[in-house]
């Protein structure tokens, strides 16, 4: 699909989305307020890029008529900043690079209840249990690795890249929030003790530390490292496609498997906003969702999008088991990071 045939498909979108809040609020369409009320408008805080989110932002605001001023910044800044303002907060709309910090805020009451049409549109194990957040994207953690390295010799689990042939050749992102909800993620699967252990094997073997997932992949294209753990999509939304990199998907089951998701939210405080309502069922409309597979190189959750290209399926993928919303205890994690050395 070209550029121009996502921008036409995504001009559609409006209609979609009105279709959704009305099912969802059990009446018809959202009218356009009247001119005397004044513009309609609504304040989103953004853990994910502008680079990623602002076109399809730019696509809400010109098909449904509502201005969002979008307010960026990583995903922990922005759930630190929810947290510090509480009820005072200016947001109506939270969105996350991964599903820890909106589980963690959901704990805490900071978010309206989403209608069953919005949280129902992906499947259960990619969104809340209590309706609190929506999943909108899938995100697998891969190992990226130097097409030098033959592909037989790359472990499809982590645990394997602490033995003394990988020493020097590994690059990880310890500051990273996706990082970050891996190690959760392992904490929960595979105990406390198991991954401090491995936390202070890769430590041990004199990994390369960088400080994001680009930064990484592209240490691994130019051979600067011969792998490195990042996300998946990461290779299809890089400006320049890496001419010398492979991905291997985690062993099914294990937390090298793990698919986190993107997520968002309504604040409490906007329970009872049609604009809000109407931005997070845009988000889960099939338009919007396919920009995310074609443009942004993610996992579509809702029924009928085809996946990015070029990337096993995501039903093939063996996620573990594993509650998104219990990946909400970073605190801890941070701490262990801290303990071992790797922050």
């Amino acid at each position: 699909m070209t550029r121009s045939t996502r921008r036409g498909v995504l001009a559609g979108a409006f209609l979609t989305v009105s279709l959704l809040v009305a099912a969802c609020g059990g009446g018809t369409p959202a009218e356009p307020a009247p001119e005397e009320d004044g513009p309609r408008s609504l304040t989103l805080y953004s853990g994910r890029d502008e680079e990623l989110i602002g076109p399809l932002i730019q696509q809400f605001q010109e098909q449904s008529g509502i201005t969002v001023d979008t307010r960026y910044g990583s995903t922990t800044e922005m759930a630190a900043q929810l947290g510090e303002e509480g009820a005072n907060t200016p947001a109506q709309v939270f969105l996350s690079q991964e599903s820890g910090a909106l589980g963690a805020l959901a704990e805490g009451g900071a978010f309206a209840p989403l209608p069953g049409d919005v949280t129902g549109a992906v499947p259960a194990e990619y969104t809340s249990t209590d309706g609190s957040w929506v999943g909108l994207t899938g995100r697998a953690r891969v190992i990226a690795y130097n097409t030098r390295v033959p592909e037989a010799e790359v472990p499809a689990d982590v645990k394997e890249l602490t033995g003394p042939e990988w020493s020097g050749r590994v690059g990880i992102a310890p500051t990273n929030a996706s990082f970050q909800a891996f190690v959760t993620a392992m904490r929960l699967i595979d105990g406390e003790d198991a991954t401090r252990q491995w936390l202070s094997d890769i430590r041990d073997n004199d990994p390369q530390i960088f400080p994001r997932n680009t930064a990484i992949l592209e240490a691994v294209d130019s051979g600067a490292v011969d792998v490195g753990l990042i996300n998946h999509y990461y290779v299809a939304a890089a400006e320049t496609p890496p001419a010398n990199t492979a991905l291997k998907f985690g062993a099914p089951g294990t937390a090298s498997a793990l698919v986190n998701v993107t997520g968002a939210a309504i604040l409490a405080g906007a329970a009872e906003s049609t604009e809000a309502q109407e931005l997070v069922a845009f988000l889960v409309s099939q338009p919007a969702q396919e920009y995310f597979a074609t443009e942004t190189g993610e996992y579509p959750l809702i029924e009928g999008v085809a996946g990015p290209a070029d990337m096993p399926a995501l039903a093939e993928l063996g996620a573990p088991d594993v509650d998104l919303a219990d990946l909400k205890d970073l605190d801890a994690t941070t701490q262990l990071l801290t303990e071992v050395g790797l922050l």
